[in-house]
């Protein structure tokens, strides 16, 4: 199993990916080729289906052991299905790694546009932070 988690959304701050992992871990920057990040109608986080015109930043975490895998999954929920992906990493080199992608049921949540991480850490994370169900589905 690849060790890769690609990061799109609260995840790409370390501190919040931490908390759900247990540890804080190496990362760096990546895109997704072929999505698009949309926000998630009412949520501060948001979600990426497949869109073969865009790509999406984020951040890529490695070394991520199996227990931290279902603390991970537990924090996504059953919105998001885990799916093995290749993003690019700097210099242009492709990488598999694991992302949460938004499962087609739950599609009408969408909202069109781009999902806009400064204003994410300018106005929703302290919400996010107080109110996500996900925190509590992960173990202390």
């Amino acid at each position: 199993m690849a060790s890769r988690c690609f990061a799109y959304g609260s995840l790409m701050c370390a501190d919040i990916m931490a908390r759900v992992c247990g540890r804080t871990m190496p990362a760096g920057d990546a895109l997704l080729p072929g999505h698009a990040r949309h926000p998630v109608r009412g949520e501060d986080y948001p979600a990426i289906v497949a869109d073969p015109a865009r790509e999406v930043a984020g951040r890529l975490y490695s070394g991520i052991a199996a227990a931290e895998w279902e603390r991970l999954d537990g924090f996504e929920g059953n919105q998001y299905q885990r799916v093995l992906l290749q993003v690019r990493v700097d210099g242009g080199a492709t990488v598999d790694a694991w992302a949460y992608l938004f499962r087609p049921q739950y599609h009408s949540l969408l909202l069109p546009g781009e999902w806009d991480f400064a204003a994410f850490l300018r106005d929703g994370r302290h919400r996010f932070e107080a109110r996500y169900l996900g925190f509590r589905q992960i173990p202390p």
